[in-house]
């Protein structure tokens, strides 16, 4: 690999995180060895971004408590971080607009540490910008390159109507990059062969096989905690001991917003028909 310049990348998960699980965390471990096993990147952070109440999922809980839930869980590791300025947003916010904050956060920074001047920091923001228009490659930076980390599901939920709009899915796909954490029961490849979008930026899309298949969903964890049975194991202790705690979940919270249709499809589904 001599003479290869390596990508620094940081990773960042959108979701509910209701409640974050075992699973959620390992997406990252995954994630950060199929990238570098590459020999082209190297993973230095990993953000956790819960979404805001405004979300409306059915069952969804209080972004406090899912911040303070996924803190918890990372407290042991020295990379992967929670952020919370998604879920303190009064409206929910679009993913699409969830990266270009962390984007800018991520520039924001490399410029205090290298004491960039700002004319070179808005020419090195242009450029990219520029780069995005006309190309469907990886393009290697001198900075770090933000790629957003998912399950298939997510993969898949690009091709539910008015779920998301399609500039939004080529910004975060053709701009950012994509790694992609496959479940038993989905196959990425052939969802990607399936979308004309998806396929025009395949290289911008990681596929990473996991072979230790592991189902827990936060619904299931949900469902036995609204039983009465044990979640041990599934998540870490210290996010069980939180939600016996705060007694969290339950059929009462679980009808929360049962009625309401979810944000991106009320708001996509307006402005299609408008």
């Amino acid at each position: 690999m001599e003479g290869q310049s390596i990508t620094k990348v940081v990773l960042l998960a959108c979701g509910s995180f209701n409640p974050v699980t075992n699973m959620h965390l390992r997406m990252f471990e995954l994630a950060r060895d199929h990238l570098e096993d590459t020999g082209q990147y190297r993973v230095v952070k990993g953000i956790i971004s819960p979404v805001g109440d405004g979300y409306k999922k059915k069952g969804l809980i209080e972004a406090c408590h899912r911040l303070e839930m996924a803190r918890l869980a990372t407290e042991s590791s020295d990379w992967i971080t929670v952020d919370s300025w998604e879920s303190l947003q009064p409206d929910w916010v679009e993913t699409a607009k969830v990266i270009r904050h962390h984007y800018d956060e991520l520039l924001a920074a490399e410029q205090n540490n290298d004491d960039v001047d700002t004319v070179k920091y808005a020419k090195k923001r242009r450029i990219q910008e520029n780069y995005f228009e006309g190309s469907s490659h990886h393009k290697k930076r001198d900075g770090a390159q933000l790629m957003l980390l998912c399950g298939a599901d997510v993969l898949e939920s690009f091709g539910i109507p008015n779920m998301w709009k399609q500039e939004d899915i080529a910004e975060i796909v053709g701009r950012y990059g994509l790694v992609c954490i496959t479940r038993s029961g989905n196959d990425p490849h052939k969802f990607i062969h399936q979308s004309d979008m998806l396929w025009k930026y395949r290289k911008n899309i990681q596929v990473v096989h996991e072979w230790v298949t592991n189902e827990i969903s936060a619904t299931h964890v949900r469902r036995a905690l609204r039983r009465g049975r044990s979640v041990r194991y599934l998540l870490p202790d210290s996010v069980v001991h939180y939600i016996q705690e705060n007694d969290l979940y339950s059929a009462e919270s679980e009808r929360k917003n049962a009625d309401v249709v979810l944000a991106p499809l009320q708001r996509n589904t307006a402005a299609s028909s408008s």
